[in-house]
């Protein structure tokens, strides 16, 4: 499960057309540290796969492969 949340980082970007580096200045973060993340190379924080989900508009449970439903669930 862990593989397929960089797998659907990694093609949320690539579908969004964005760059490592653009997704990289979002999170606050350099292209490189972002680039082992997408790798599995790094463990993804939390808090990145909240800010994550929220900027490609899906739930943390589509970004670590719970579900295939990619709408984030409703707010509060």
């Amino acid at each position: 499960m862990v593989m397929i949340m960089y797998l659907r980082i990694r093609d949320l970007r690539e579908d969004s057309d964005l760059t490592q580096q653009e997704v990289a200045e979002y999170l606050l973060c350099d292209q490189s540290l972002y680039s082992k993340y997408e790798r599995g190379e790094r463990a993804l924080p939390m808090e990145l796969a909240v800010k994550l989900a929220q900027y490609y508009k899906v739930s943390v449970d589509y970004l670590v492969g719970l579900t295939n439903v990619k709408s984030p669930y409703p707010p509060k």
